[in-house]
């Protein structure tokens, strides 16, 4: 009987972390179906008809952006072509530098962690992701690759988004 408790337990233990890991295959794949639209500090999700402008980013293997800096105009809707072109799996996520912070203290904790939002992209090497992404609000704002120890080495952008 004290086998089965143990047993249960275990399992019960195990749960949170299994609700929210998955391997790494998933990251290179998009769920089907609309984009969700949230309004965040940093913009909201763009339609692609919309697009006013291309930024092309390599991803590189030297843990960095290129280019690293960005500038862009409020209200436009931008399509970031990224290209990784090192031999492990990179991502791209928007984000303010507080979000930035938790999430990757998050993804240190749990590394395989599933997530697919508007504003994240996740690259497998030798692919291109894309982005379409309204910068709706003025400020500097950040991206990086959120990956367990990506953002740690340096894998961190800005994006400046000058008033109209």
């Amino acid at each position: 009987m004290k086998s089965i408790h143990i047993a249960v337990l275990a399992a019960l233990l195990a749960l949170p972390v299994a609700a929210v890991a998955h391997g790494d295959e998933a990251h290179a794949k998009k769920k089907a179906g609309p984009v969700k639209k949230e309004q965040k500090d940093w913009g909201i999700a763009g339609d692609a008809k919309n697009v006013k402008r291309t930024i092309d980013i390599k991803m590189l293997d030297n843990m960095r952006f290129a280019p690293s800096a960005i500038t862009v105009r409020q209200g436009d809707t931008v399509r970031l072509l990224m290209t990784n072109i090192d031999q492990v799996q990179h991502e791209l996520v928007l984000g303010s530098r507080k979000e930035l912070d938790e999430h990757a203290a998050l993804m240190a904790k749990f590394p395989n962690m599933e997530h697919d939002e508007p504003y994240m992209a996740h690259v497998a090497p030798g692919n291109t992701g894309v982005l379409v992404w309204t910068f709706n609000r003025a400020g500097e704002f950040d991206f990086a690759c959120l990956i367990a120890g990506h953002y740690q080495a340096g894998m961190i952008g800005t994006i400046k988004v000058a008033a109209k």
